[in-house]
């Protein structure tokens, strides 16, 4: 540890994907229901539009192109007055895999135990998901999140010459705000790796790796599928934990995680239940338990670098 590092480097981080890891189904979900709208009409419209916007020679990323069509579907009248107030009373509706948001805190209560409480260790959690942010922020795992990375919207743009010394209007969703998608979701564990979520820090500053808030080595990353290899490749790269879920009795999705860690993506795979006693939990926890001791290894050992021993009477 350096003598006067910006962190304590205190904290281990568990970072979560959202849908088909912490929730069978996408988190749109109870806003298609709500609206009577047809959920796999909507995305098959959404997969088809890449193709159909490049006839006009514009690139549409297709992890991103469900926000525009959404909006499409709000200013067409299937989505009449969606707020984001409505967004996030809509996340309440979310259903999760068996055991969320319960793990949430057994996995918090490990570091409560001695020696990781006199040490002052920390866990945190947090969410990095393509989805909608307001839907997370509504949704019952909301209180258990130390940070959330996803897509937002805007309900009333600023106009030319508007007062910005104003609080923006309240009004329907027209504009999107930020988008999250599999490139940028990397960003968001390098602004966790700093602390840009808790302080001033930008997450383009040089900060060197031994004074960042959350080494890498000290998070866990969870996610279902090939769209995160890149996050789980920066968390591995760095010397993080990568784990693959996959959803009950799915074939299709066993083999794709068990694809994953044959390629080395990840250490490790296993079902998304999240009850106390699964293979999961217990694969959770134990790798909790084996950061929180490689800490205070670390610790010690520095302690014991810069510990001038007095002298010693000879026998």
């Amino acid at each position: 540890m350096p003598d006067k590092g910006l962190f304590l480097q205190n904290i281990i981080a568990i970072i979560w994907d959202f849908d088909r890891t912490l929730s069978p189904y996408y988190m749109q979900k109870p806003l298609f229901d709500e609206y009577g709208i047809d959920e796999a009409a909507f995305w098959a419209e959404v997969n088809a539009l890449p193709q159909y916007y490049a006839k006009a020679g514009i690139h549409v990323p297709p992890d991103t192109c469900y926000l525009g069509h959404l909006l499409s579907y709000v200013q067409s009248g299937r989505f009449p007055g969606l707020t984001n107030a409505k967004l996030r009373e809509l996340g309440a509706n979310i259903e999760f895999f068996p055991g969320v948001p319960e793990i949430f805190d057994r996995l918090k209560a490990i570091l409560d135990a001695p020696p990781f409480r006199e040490g002052d260790l920390r866990l945190e959690h947090y969410v990095v998901s393509t989805g909608l942010a307001e839907m997370i922020r509504g949704s019952r795992i909301a209180s258990r999140l130390d940070g959330i990375w996803a897509s937002e919207f805007i309900e009333c743009p600023a106009r030319p010459h508007t007062d910005l010394t104003r609080t923006p209007e309240h009004g329907v969703i027209t504009q999107i705000a930020n988008f999250s998608d599999n490139t940028t979701k990397t960003r968001a564990l390098f602004e966790i790796n700093k602390g840009v979520n808790k302080t001033d820090i930008s997450v383009n500053d040089m900060i060197p790796e031994s004074e960042r808030r959350v080494p890498f080595k000290n998070m866990i990353y969870i996610a279902d599928g090939p769209s995160d290899i890149p996050s789980f490749s920066v968390v591995r790269k760095y010397g993080g934990m990568a784990y693959a879920v996959y959803g009950g009795e799915s074939n299709e999705q066993f083999r794709q995680v068990e694809s994953l860690a044959e390629t080395d993506r990840v250490q490790a795979f296993g079902p998304a239940d999240y009850h106390e006693g699964s293979h999961t939990d217990k694969w959770l926890q134990l790798q909790v338990e084996k950061m929180a001791q490689r800490i205070m290894r670390e610790r010690q050992k520095a302690l014991e670098s810069r510990l001038g021993r007095g002298p010693m009477h000879i026998e």
